[in-house]
């Protein structure tokens, strides 16, 4: 039995269904990069600084996700004398935890906002055959942020349509 034990084992760590996560990492990596780097040029021609998220779950309930964050320029406003300032990524965050939960664009869910969500737009969201892809952006008002997501969205569909 013990001479087994070897082969067994050189076979379970060279089998592809070992090796799938990894590449599954990397294409993700891969294409949340261009997808993050298209969401940053269209931020840059609207002037607008801000954070931008990428994420992908597999299935249709979120248990574990991948995703990729760039800060564009700066990932807060500073409080000033009459405002208390933004955190940025805290609520670029809270859009993608909004469309995890509704599976719908942030801000355009028919429930009301839970604790920990605002309800703002500037998410967006797309069903694959495999799972969804999670997008959104903070920085400036909703219209912007929204079409700053779909360019990401659109690049990351067009990359990657499933895993």
């Amino acid at each position: 039995m013990r001479t087994w034990l070897p082969i067994v084992l050189l076979a379970t760590l060279t089998s592809p269904a070992v090796a799938a996560p990894h590449a599954h990492a990397n294409s993700f990596d891969q294409t949340a990069t261009a997808a993050l780097a298209a969401m940053k040029s269209k931020a840059d021609t609207l002037n607008v600084g801000g954070v931008a998220i990428v994420a992908y779950f597999e299935g249709d309930t979120l248990q574990s996700w991948s995703s990729k964050m760039l800060v564009v320029g700066h990932y807060k406003d500073l409080p000033t004398d009459t405002q208390k300032g933004n955190n940025l990524l805290a609520i670029a965050y809270a859009k993608a935890a909004e469309m995890a939960d509704t599976l719908k664009d942030s801000g355009t869910a028919t429930r009301p906002p839970m604790t920990g969500e605002f309800g703002w737009q500037g998410g967006v969201t797309a069903q694959t055959p495999h799972g969804h892809w999670i997008i959104a952006f903070s920085g400036r008002k909703s219209e912007d942020d929204v079409a700053i997501s779909r360019v990401g969205l659109a690049k990351a569909t067009a990359e990657r349509p499933a895993p």
